[in-house]
């Protein structure tokens, strides 16, 4: 294992995406009611929609994470580099 894909951030991607694929399958099946007349779906369906934002918001706080830890690890390098 890379130390990249340790990292928080990435962990937080691969989740949001999850949480957000999920969020998408909820999200299409509770329209099929509605396009093929059926009986409504109960509420919870409609709550589960709401991963869909959520994985969005996991994964675009999991890539800035990601982006400062990097920034950190050029920036301690480049000091590094300097000092020596």
């Amino acid at each position: 294992m890379t130390r990249q894909s340790r990292d928080a951030g990435e962990v937080l991607v691969r989740v949001g995406g999850v949480v957000f694929g999920v969020g998408t399958l909820a999200t299409v099946v509770t329209f099929v009611p509605f396009l093929f007349h059926l009986q409504r779906l109960p509420s919870i369906a409609y709550g589960l929609s709401m991963l869909m934002p959520a994985g969005l918001l996991l994964a675009l706080v999991g890539l800035f994470t990601t982006a400062r830890a990097e920034s950190r690890r050029r920036r301690a390098a480049r000091e590094a580099a300097a000092s020596s």
